[in-house]
């Protein structure tokens, strides 16, 4: 009998991923190396530190100004935040500032550029997270994690073990059936309606997995919102700027409620 097929439900990184609104403020975070791979760290306030630690997958804009702000407003929540460049300095926007962009780099390939930084990031990302748990799990941290489009899989990978806590993604790509079968910790979604990369009915059949498995999670989902509205949303744009807010905040919530529980359990 032949074994089904492990079907995509939000598929690779497409077209939509590289549009986007470059956002405008400072980064407070620090690099270091860990792994190999630097590290963006973003700290939180001592008087707002919660003790838990947040793992931070990039989408494929990497680190660039958006990426830090959103890394630095978990750690104004209380997380100290960790964000790994798994692209190693080469991210998408270096080649493409949007989907119509055809003169930063005329010959950039996108297939290999995903294929290249995939095998990467599948080699470096498990080894990372082994030595940030491993390193505050000593000083007694709980853990988290979040993903960015091409960061969603990373973080369905560890809510199917026993490193986190608990997990979020935003507007997700390359997730397959399996990335949903496997899950055993609670899982936050947030979701635009219009994604060509996370379609409604692929949208729908996640869901379907995770209530057949009887797992916990949360669908946030913004009617009228385009793939990448949490991290390139236009802050110009009330509704954009709104939607971006509340994606964060719904993230935060998440992490702070079922952290909470863990830590009373």
């Amino acid at each position: 009998m032949e074994r089904p097929q492990d079907k995509y439900l939000a598929k690779p990184s497409g077209e939509c991923c590289l549009s986007g609104t470059i956002h405008e403020g400072k980064a407070k975070g620090t690099w270091e190396t860990i792994e190999g791979v630097d590290t963006y760290v973003a700290t939180p306030p001592s008087e707002k530190a919660n003790g838990n630690v947040l793992m931070y997958f990039p989408d494929v804009w990497g680190m660039f100004p958006n990426g830090f702000l959103i890394m630095d407003a978990f750690a104004d929540a209380g997380y100290l935040t960790l964000g790994l460049d798994y692209f190693r300095g080469d991210p998408v926007w270096k080649h493409r500032k949007d989907r119509h962009d055809g003169k930063t780099d005329p010959d950039f390939d996108y297939e290999a550029w995903k294929i290249k930084h995939i095998t990467f990031a599948n080699e470096a990302t498990p080894r990372w997270i082994q030595a940030v748990t491993h390193r505050y799990k000593s000083l007694g941290s709980k853990f988290a994690c979040v993903g960015y489009c091409f960061g969603a899989p990373y973080v369905c990978d560890e809510l199917a073990k026993d490193t986190v806590t608990c997990g979020a993604f935003a507007h997700p790509a390359f997730l397959k059936e399996s990335h949903f079968q496997n899950i055993k910790k609670p899982l936050f979604m947030s979701c635009a309606e219009i994604d060509h990369t996370f379609q409604t009915s692929e949208r729908r059949r996640a869901i379907d997995i995770l209530q057949t498995n009887k797992q916990i999670y949360h669908l946030q989902l913004f009617g009228g919102i385009e793939h990448g509205f949490a991290l390139r949303g236009n802050p110009d744009d009330p509704y954009e700027r709104w939607v971006k807010e509340q994606s964060l905040a719904g993230i935060v919530g998440w992490f702070d409620y079922w952290l909470a529980q863990s830590e009373s359990g």
